[in-house]
């Protein structure tokens, strides 16, 4: 089935003159304008931002043959073409603008839970309502595909328009297995509906599994793989996104006609900020690989802390990857108490399962970005309250 996209996006045929510039610029025909209005053809750019603004939708040309040979050298060796690739500020902003693409008003996604709530966030400032589908934990977290694919075949199904998968998720740490990625994209085509994976955190390898992969470039179904600086760098503030869209052929060629429309009203990255994209390509694999180590180590010292608690009652969820876990707390203890304890008691505050949608009391959620001894003093912090925490229901 092909993918449904919405009505918001103006895709009218051209007007006569418009066919006329296009026909003419596929000639080689350079044509005059009198209504030019960019001040850098006019020799009117300033010094510090020279050369001529070229106001391409998807983005500076240069900066996209520079991420495609990047992004082809981390896929062993698969290419990646420029023309599938569009460059934004953040992967954010790339959600508001798939959404456009995708839905009409009171259309809806699909959203992984537990889960972090900028999906929701973002989907309801465009009119767009999600619907839950649930990981699972046996041990290790899993999508529930039997779920899916029901829900999918229900009346509320024939609302949904895209798929969000966060491979590795948030905070949950779990990619998508290949098994699942299978069921997944056999679902999408045959609803045509569309997929959006989310792999911002997925060279943060904590505990995989065997065979995961990125969702970017799938064929079987229209995928929107979006991944950026912001957790590459481990620089939030280098905010640059980008949109790699694959699939097959004829769902590929309109969404990027209607994409192409959006990224235009938008307007294009700056020049400015395209620059540098090479540049920070070329510090990627050192900083994500400093990054990697941090995350690492610091969740090695954790199962160390645990292990060493007189109390044992604290756990921490299996995480294949990312730089966030779950830690398990025993569940008499209420989550909102525990960290107003943290506050008052420790003067370190957390976030609660609930946040992120536990479906049950009794779970943090724990950066393991912090240098080695802060990321001890705040475990040590956390276990001496929740043992207190713990006698005190007990006693």
């Amino acid at each position: 089935m092909t993918v449904r996209f919405s009505s918001r996006v103006d895709i009218r045929e051209p007007n006569p003159i418009a066919v006329a510039e296009a026909h003419a610029k596929a000639e080689g025909v350079a044509l005059g304008r009198l209504n030019d209005s960019n001040p850098t053809r006019h020799g009117l750019a300033p010094a510090l931002v020279p050369g001529v603004y070229t106001a391409d939708p998807r983005g500076p040309r240069k900066a996209r043959e520079s991420l495609a040979a990047f992004l082809a050298s981390r896929m062993a060796g698969c290419l990646v073409d420029p023309d599938d690739l569009y460059l934004l500020s953040s992967t954010s902003q790339a959600y508001s603008w798939l959404f456009k693409l995708l839905c009409d008003p009171g259309d809806a996604v699909l959203a992984p839970k537990p889960g972090y709530p900028l999906i929701e966030s973002i989907a309801a400032l465009e009119c767009v309502d999600t619907i839950a589908y649930r990981l699972r934990y046996d041990g290790s977290w899993y999508i529930d595909t039997g779920e899916l694919a029901a829900l999918l075949d229900s009346e509320a199904g024939a609302r949904v328009r895209a798929l969000v998968l966060i491979n590795p998720n948030n905070p949950t740490g779990s990619y998508v297995k290949p098994s699942e990625r299978e069921t997944l994209v056999n679902l999408c085509a045959a609803h045509g509906v569309a997929l959006i994976a989310d792999e911002v955190f997925y060279d943060y390898t904590l505990e995989p599994f065997a065979g995961n992969a990125r969702m970017a470039g799938e064929r079987g179904a229209l995928t929107f793989a979006l991944d950026g600086f912001s957790k590459m760098l481990a620089a939030p503030h280098a905010k640059v996104g980008w949109i790699q869209v694959s699939g097959p052929d004829h769902d590929v060629a309109e969404a990027k006609r209607r994409l192409d429309v959006i990224a235009d009203d938008y307007l294009p990255m700056s020049d400015l900020i395209a620059q540098a994209i090479p540049g920070l390509l070329d510090a990627a694999a050192g900083q994500t690989a400093r990054v990697r180590e941090r995350v690492r180590g610091n969740l090695a010292r954790l199962h160390e802390l645990l292990d060493q608690d007189d109390y044992g009652v604290t756990s921490v969820l299996r995480a294949e990857g990312g730089w966030n876990v779950l830690v398990r707390v025993p569940s008499v203890v209420d989550e909102n108490e525990l960290v107003l304890r943290l506050i008052e008691e420790r003067r370190i505050t957390g976030q609660p399962g609930y946040f992120f949608d536990m479906e049950s009391n009794g779970y943090l959620a724990v950066s393991l970005l912090p240098e080695p001894q802060e990321f001890e003093r705040l475990i040590h912090s956390m276990l001496s309250v929740i043992d207190v925490m713990t006698q005190e229901i007990m006693a």
